[in-house]
């Protein structure tokens, strides 16, 4: 006695469907990181660039269209354009970022946050610094 089987046309559908639910993860991961920018184009004690690299990167995987208005935009995309094509960050890029992360650090500790808390988010900053710090910088005449 055979059990009920599903159709043919059903297997093939779930990639289709996994596909679909990361593209929407993405979409709304970029999403998540340009809003995040744009409050760091704001906020003196947040970042910028590293959320919009990020939502680049989402939107690379959801949508080109997406993806090119980023790099397209006329503050925001010689920075990203730059990124993607060399890598590379401009000296005074680097020191805002770290500036910005060692205030927004000195910031969350007047809160008086867990220990842990700020071992944590200490830890976690300091090896952004030192990745940032180690980025190649752009060449003078980009």
């Amino acid at each position: 006695m055979e059990g009920p089987q599903a159709p043919a046309a059903a297997a093939p559908a779930r990639p289709l469907e996994r596909r679909r639910l990361l593209r929407w993860g993405y979409l709304v991961l970029g999403c998540l990181m340009v809003a995040l920018g744009l409050i760091g184009a704001l906020l003196p004690v947040m970042p910028t660039t590293i959320f919009l690299i990020l939502a680049l990167a989402c939107f690379n995987r959801a949508s080109p269209r997406l993806e090119q208005k980023l790099l397209d935009h006329p503050r925001f995309g010689p920075p990203l354009r730059l990124w993607r094509q060399h890598g590379a960050m401009s000296r005074r890029a680097k020191h805002y970022a770290c500036g910005g992360i060692a205030l927004g650090f000195v910031l969350m500790c007047l809160g008086r946050p867990p220990w842990w808390v700020i071992i944590m988010v200490g830890a976690f900053e300091i090896g952004l610094v030192v990745y940032l710090l180690r980025r190649p910088e752009l060449p003078s005449g980009l």
